[in-house]
């Protein structure tokens, strides 16, 4: 999850919210928090594409599709990647699930190896799987992740990890709102990591703590301008949405570069930040 990002997948807000009136009859159906603004979420995009250029080697861009919606901006979540290639998960939110088939598609275009893929009634997101390091695999069991996807990750990567550790996620704002096991951890180094303990199960945090790791303590404020969301392009070179300046300090007196965007139509109010609108699909 923190080394130099090589090869990413995204998908830009043209393709993703196609234009105003889209958006206008969309967002309140992806529960937004309200609607963003078509030109200046491609302007916030833009910024943010000129950070990830400056540091990934080579960035693939997902098509427009009218199988998917307003949330196939958030690229992460429909697969995730290993070292053996990518699982084709199926979303936890049914609006998002027809991204994984269109997603497929284009890694098979694209000659991207695929591991395997979730089937029958399993649920998963990309974003409740987090790779604590080479051979250790969080995942986040919660609305968006069940048991059955569990237990089929398990069998898929039984070759590629040695530990597979389940954590229990809070109800937090309930099951129409997002939280993610990456809603409150970011690794950004093999022993930093940005987090909001609040939400932390006891035993995960103790986790960290025994291996470790220094935590960036996000403050509730900021954790509600996803200051907690942190992507990782290299170790300890990352990028944030732009306001969350106690996180921000806390990064820089740990030794890390920070990067920023200005990230309200593109993140806030679509609840995604950077790891969310980032598909890493290599890493050096």
């Amino acid at each position: 999850m923190y080394k130099k990002l090589t090869t990413v997948i995204v998908k830009h807000p043209k393709d993703a919210y196609l234009n105003q009136e889209h958006l206008r009859n969309e967002w309140k159906k992806f529960n937004y928090i309200n609607e963003p603004d078509f030109m200046k979420a491609q302007h916030e995009y833009e910024e943010f594409l000129s950070i990830m250029r400056q540091h990934v080697e080579q960035i693939e861009f997902l098509p427009a599709s009218e199988q998917v919606g307003l949330d196939s901006l958030y690229a992460h979540d429909p697969v995730k990647f290993t070292k053996s290639g990518a699982i084709i998960l199926k979303s936890g939110k049914k609006l998002r699930q027809p991204e994984a088939g269109v997603y497929k598609g284009f890694l098979q275009e694209k000659k991207i190896p695929i591991l395997g893929e979730l089937t029958g009634d399993a649920v998963a997101d990309g974003g409740d799987l987090v790779w604590l390091d080479d051979r250790t695999l969080l995942v986040g069991r919660g609305y968006r992740t069940n048991d059955e996807a569990i237990c089929q990750i398990k069998e898929m990567t039984k070759e590629l990890v040695d530990e597979c550790i389940v954590v229990q996620l809070p109800h937090d704002q309930g099951e129409e709102e997002c939280l993610h096991l990456m809603s409150f951890i970011s690794i950004v180094d093999e022993n930093l990591a940005v987090v909001y303990s609040r939400l932390m199960p006891v035993f995960l945090r103790q986790l960290l703590i025994k291996r470790g790791f220094q935590l960036i303590e996000v403050p509730d404020d900021e954790y509600g301008r996803l200051g907690c969301n942190v992507l990782a392009l290299a170790p300890r070179v990352c990028v944030m949405v732009s306001g969350s300046h106690n996180t921000k300090q806390q990064l820089i007196e740990a030794g890390a570069t920070v990067y920023e965007y200005e990230g309200n139509e593109i993140s806030y109010l679509g609840t995604g930040g950077p790891t969310c609108l980032t598909c890493p699909v290599s890493r050096a």
